[in-house]
């Protein structure tokens, strides 16, 4: 399992020390295993952390049962798993003895505990969980396998999902060897599109939720349990908050309704945030944040939505997801962000997914390779993503309504949209009209300096204009500006900054009234917050 590149393979490999494991010692149990006994398998629950003191154990290709990587294996003072123990998800893959072995078994909420206790002890496990993970998401021999997403919309919508939120997965074309062997062992139709976990193990409909199922990532959550805080909204400013209400011993929970990192971790990179000189994606900003607060104890569930707020008479709040649940808390924090507007052309929906989207990622760049892309928009987002696109697509397309990008976009990337001649801005155009069946194969362009039509050959186009705000489920028990951002502040009787007019109900980020949309205000507004929350849950 420590199959890694050569400046990650001394992080995996750095043990614990001795008081470290005399620590677990107090809390865990010694199991003793024979040669070949199974220590987890595949998709169990990581009910346990398992370190090894005398032995050997091999992690177990998900696919084909084998040892996986390039023949590493896990000895004493080492120890098996990767970053979802910490959310309490379902294994990625199987262990056992390769030798007899005796293996130290600590019950995963008790390590947890003394994880938050020992900062250090703490420091070293997320390193080498952090670096397994990186290392499944480059192989190619991860548990999920996808079939078929260039032809289906469904199963990329499942790549979409996975890729941003750094689960891994291995996709293959419905023709690949590979593929006919899965779709042979699992009896399916040949060349048809499929999710498969592990060996043979289909997914039925796949969606997202069902794919989170799977892996454990979606939490049961019910009526039993009474958090400090529900963060809703997995975008930078939910992060930053779940971060801190760890730090700060608050037993917090995030649901996020598609993907952590929000309309931010579609960002294919991000030049201006403190730190980072030479960039990082929205993705990998996010992921960062998202491991810093489970190490700090904070949960996160997804993918769940948020459809309704009710206020409880012992001062409590209620928040009941899409699919009836609900989880209850002592304080709200709005942290819902926005979403690109849907644009009024004709068979919109239709393409979503089969030409049209929203995001502008690795997972989308595979599909428009050496094609004409037209990327519709003249905010950051749009700038950032007719960048990244141009790598990859033959010409990118930039479509804007008005005749300068001057007020929208800041000028490092107008200079750079400028001058790359594989990126043309149009000014005043805008698609009318899309073309094709089951896939998008062009869009009609209306030039409105000219008062012309033009058509242009395209599978893909990515519109990213305007903003709007996800407040629908507050169920009007908070005040709203007129264009539905939540008001905050002294204004509507907060006693805080970032205090909504129901008392222990908080905003922040791109859904607060008055914010600046900008992912490093929305880190700072997340992270703010919690010492107001804080005093209210513990007045």
């Amino acid at each position: 399992m420590d199959t890694l590149a050569p400046d990650l393979r001394t992080m995996v490999r750095t043990p614990l020390a001795e008081a470290h494991v005399a620590a677990m010692h107090k809390i865990g149990e010694v199991r003793d295993l024979a040669e070949g006994e199974t220590l987890i398998r595949l998709g169990d629950p990581q009910d346990f952390f398992f370190y090894v003191l005398e032995g050997e154990v091999e992690a177990v290709n998900p696919v084909n049962n084998q040892r996986y990587g390039e023949g590493a294996t896990l000895g004493p003072t080492q120890f098996f798993g990767e970053i979802s123990f910490l959310n309490g998800g379902k294994s990625l893959m199987g262990a056992r003895a390769i030798q007899p072995s005796k293996i130290l078994a600590v019950p995963r909420r008790d390590l947890l505990d003394l994880m938050a206790r020992v900062p250090e002890m703490s420091d070293i496990i997320v390193t080498v969980f952090a670096a397994r993970r990186r290392r499944l998401l480059d192989s190619n021999q991860a548990a999920l396998t996808l079939i078929g997403a260039d032809q289906d919309r469904d199963i990329r919508r499942i790549a979409a999902f996975a890729s941003r939120n750094r689960i891994p997965y291995n996709s293959l074309h419905l023709d690949d060897h590979e593929a006919e062997e899965i779709a042979e062992a699992c009896s399916l139709l040949p060349r048809h599109p499929c999710v498969v976990f592990g060996k043979n193990t289909v997914v039925d409909d796949p969606t997202p939720r069902k794919v989170a199922e799977i892996l454990g990532i979606d939490m049961e959550l019910g009526m039993d349990q009474l958090y400090d805080v529900l963060i809703v909204g997995g975008g930078p400013a939910g992060i930053a908050a779940a971060v801190y209400a760890g730090a700060e011993g608050l037993k917090a929970i995030a649901v996020e309704d598609l993907t952590i990192g929000g309309q931010a971790g579609t960002s294919s990179r991000i030049e201006n945030y403190m730190g980072f000189p030479t960039g990082i994606s929205g993705a990998d900003l996010c992921w960062r944040g998202e491991v810093q607060a489970m190490k700090f104890g904070t949960r996160f569930a997804m993918p769940r939505r948020a459809a309704g707020l009710e206020p409880r008479e012992d001062g409590t709040f209620c928040v009941t997801l899409d699919d009836g649940a609900q989880v209850c808390a002592k304080s709200i924090v709005i942290a819902t962000g926005v979403q690109y507007r849907k644009l009024p052309i004709p068979r919109l929906e239709q393409f979503e997914g089969a030409g049209v989207y929203y995001a502008a990622t690795d997972v989308e760049a595979r599909y428009c390779r050496n094609t004409d892309v037209v990327v519709i928009g003249g905010g950051n987002s749009a700038g950032q993503a007719a960048m990244f696109l141009s790598r990859s697509a033959r010409h990118v397309h930039v479509l804007i309504r008005g005749d300068s990008l001057a007020a929208s976009m800041s000028s490092y990337l107008t200079e750079r949209l400028d001058k790359d001649p594989a990126i043309t801005l149009h000014r005043r155009t805008e698609v009318t009209e899309f073309l094709g069946d089951e896939k998008l194969e062009g869009a009609i362009i209306r030039d409105k300096t000219a008062g012309q039509d033009w058509q242009l050959p395209t599978g893909a186009v990515f519109v990213m204009v305007g903003a709007a705000p996800n407040t629908g489920w507050l169920s009007g028990h908070v005040e709203l500006d007129e264009k539905g951002f939540v008001k905050t502040g002294r204004d509507v009787g907060g006693r805080s900054t970032y205090e909504t007019s129901l008392p222990g109900v908080f905003a922040v980020g791109d859904v607060r009234s008055g914010s600046t949309k900008r992912v490093a205000s929305g880190v700072g507004e997340g992270s703010v917050v919690m010492s107001s929350v804080w005093s209210h849950v513990n007045d």
